[in-house]
């Protein structure tokens, strides 16, 4: 590990310089990469300074630890040394794991009605509003980019699909492990004889897509404008506003009707057309790590599920990990912490236990 302690120090004078450079700054990509790494490599080189720190208290400690006089407050001293060294080391491990390609990005978050009909539609709505509050806590941005939405018995609202931009530091961090199969389990509205049912949504999480990443030719866009649908008498269902993009090469089709104006549908669609776009690159890439989108969110069966929310029980279980948590409703208020903590802390464990083992 001393080796890699040196490089890191090493690491950090070379970014200084970097970030000394005025031709840099004109670069933003470059400029905003050079200053997150300096950020993680900061910190490690504190980690790596703490840490000699404390093994050198330790071997110094070795002879007080021999005169009777001085043995207790040293074993006192020596037994604290013991237990912070390990959290350090531990600490540096993880901040040595190869970086994720997207974080510090923003996701383009999906999510759709499964099977349930009503109810899953339903489920869907209270996913999305967990969500958003989730999003609030950590001052993150969220914007509906397109929205498919109904209401059942007693007026309660869900979606069929919503597609957001949540725009924040972190967010990609924090919800990447959200995609999958969410089941509900509780007794819907529209039940007349208190009977629990179950339905499922489905979420995915889409790094936003930078424009290098993703060049998206005109003449491989098809370009269909309509009325938007929905309730009638607004003045968005008066003009042909809404948008659908096709990807000639693909396939893939975006459909964005929210906005009064063609302009704004159109951008948003693009925006959501190359979130898939680079999902779809990166599952081809990395096709032995990770499914492709459609794998990723399953069929929306309630046989396929990463997370089950029982309302009779008030009872979350993420079905990956093996956690159960007894505060759903807190959860549905966007009180994800311990679920997200539990999930990034299981994957950097499974992600050591690989590299220790090559």
């Amino acid at each position: 590990m001393f080796v890699r302690l040196d490089e890191i120090e090493r690491r950090l004078e070379e970014l200084d310089r970097q970030l000394m450079d005025p031709a840099l700054v004109g670069q933003r990509e470059k400029y905003r990469e050079a200053t997150r790494e300096h950020a993680e490599v900061s910190r490690m080189a504190e980690i790596v300074r703490e840490l000699r720190r404390c093994r050198a208290e330790r071997e110094g400690l070795d002879e007080l630890l021999a005169d009777p006089e001085m043995r207790e407050m040293a074993a006192a001293d020596a037994a604290a040394l013991e237990g912070r060294i390990p959290e350090l080391e531990q600490q540096l491990r993880l901040l040595m794991l190869p970086r994720d390609p997207y974080e510090g990005r923003n996701i383009v978050l999906e999510i759709r009605a499964g099977t349930g009909g009503d109810e899953a539609a339903l489920f869907a709505g209270d996913l999305f509003r967990m969500y958003s509050r989730y999003a609030a806590q950590h001052s993150w941005r969220v914007e509906i980019l397109s929205a498919s939405e109904t209401s059942v018995l007693g007026g309660s609202a869900g979606f069929k699909e919503v597609i957001a931009l949540v725009s924040g530091e972190s967010a990609y961090q924090h919800l990447k492990f959200e995609a999958g199969v969410h089941r509900v389990q509780r007794v819907p509205v529209t039940e007349a004889q208190g009977r629990i049912h179950t339905s499922a949504a489905t979420v995915a999480v889409l790094p936003e897509a930078d424009e290098v990443e993703v060049n998206i030719a005109e003449k491989d866009l098809r370009v269909d404008v309509f009325r938007a649908g929905g309730p009638g008498g607004q003045s968005v269902n008066t003009t042909d506003s809404a948008v659908r993009l096709t990807h000639l090469p693909t396939g893939l089709v975006v459909i964005c009707q929210d906005e009064k104006s063609q302009l704004k549908n159109r951008a948003k669609a693009l925006k959501v057309l190359a979130a898939r776009l680079l999902e779809k690159q990166r599952s081809e890439q990395q096709a032995a790590e990770a499914a492709d989108r459609r794998s990723q969110v399953g069929s929306g069966d309630r046989s396929e599920r990463i997370r089950t929310y029982n309302f009779p029980q008030n009872r979350l279980t993420d079905h990956r990990i093996g956690l159960t948590l007894y505060k759903l409703d807190a959860v549905m208020e966007g009180d994800l912490e311990d679920v997200v903590t539990g999930l990034v802390s299981h994957y950097q464990a499974e992600a050591l236990a690989q590299q220790e083992g090559r």
